[in-house]
């Protein structure tokens, strides 16, 4: 097995204890620092897939590897040495009465001695921005505080994966973007392995390497996000929408038949684009 891929599932089928079929036909590889989003509706099946990929549902058809050993014959011990799952909600992770104490929890239950305990926090906190908040009470946090102290908590462990249940959800516009900041920051100079399952495709094309598509409990499309946001109705057929600004020059693309060779999916690169259909001459006369 190629020592990059830190997962590799194959997942045959996964239904639940009341024959609710939530999974099936998924293959999918992780490479060693790579950001992968996991792109789909609700009750498309990703809080599902990152719950067998953190090893909390077992009962599923196929395998998942973790660095090439079969999650369902680790202890959980052995799995979140190095994954670390954030739930959607951080009210359903959070429990201790202060930002430190809480970020300490699993350090200390590591074993870790108070003074590397200590540390540990200082520097998760550092990591996520936090660190003038280790002795706030948790209940005083904003929404999006909550969410980065869960991520501490998890780098105070020494995660080198985090598998993030719909990270934005809840988050107003600025705050959606400092978290996709903060994880790219994470990602990018810290080498954290980031899957992140998300419904929001404007964000998307900015920040992450790769996505799957996940409709119905299936992956039915993989790739960069050039590949994979093509046009509105293929999006639409799995609930989903193109990122704004692609619908836009689609369909100025297509309904007006502006010269425009590419559909780009951020405002920098629909700029340049831009510029250069004016500069040739793309635009029609009964068009614009």
């Amino acid at each position: 097995m190629d020592r990059d891929i830190r997962y590799l599932a194959h997942i045959e089928s996964f239904d639940y204890p009341d024959g609710t079929h939530a999974l099936s036909g998924i293959d999918l590889s992780v490479r060693r620092g790579e950001w992968v989003a996991i792109l789909g509706s609700n009750g498309s099946g990703k809080t599902t897939l990152l719950r067998v990929l953190d090893g909390l549902l077992k009962d599923y058809s196929g395998s998942v590897l973790l660095d090439g050993a079969d999650v369902r014959k680790l202890s959980p011990r052995e799995i979140y040495r190095k994954v670390g799952l954030v739930f959607q909600s951080p009210d359903d992770q959070l429990f201790a009465p202060t930002v430190a104490e809480d970020v300490a929890f699993g350090p200390r239950n590591m074993g870790c001695s108070e003074e590397e305990a200590t540390q540990r926090v200082t520097q998760a906190l550092e990591l996520v921005d936090m660190q003038h908040a280790a002795a706030k009470a948790i209940n005083t946090l904003s929404y999006g505080q909550k969410k980065r102290i869960c991520i501490a908590g998890l780098l105070a462990m020494g995660h080198e994966i985090l598998l993030l249940d719909e990270p934005t959800a809840g988050l107003d516009p600025m705050g959606e973007y400092r978290m996709m900041k903060l994880l790219k920051r994470l990602n990018r100079e810290n080498g954290v392995t980031i899957v992140m399952a998300t419904h929001s495709v404007d964000l998307v094309p900015l920040f992450i390497d790769s996505l799957h598509i996940l409709s119905r409990g299936r992956i039915v499309r993989g790739g960069t996000p050039e590949e994979v946001f093509t046009a509105p109705d293929e999006m639409a057929a799995v609930k989903l929408r193109l990122p704004h600004i692609a619908e836009l020059i689609h369909k100025l693309k297509h309904e007006d038949r502006v010269g425009f060779e590419r559909v780009p999916l951020t405002i920098g690169e629909a700029r340049r684009e831009i510029i250069r259909v004016l500069e040739s001459g793309g635009f029609p006369k009964a068009g614009l």
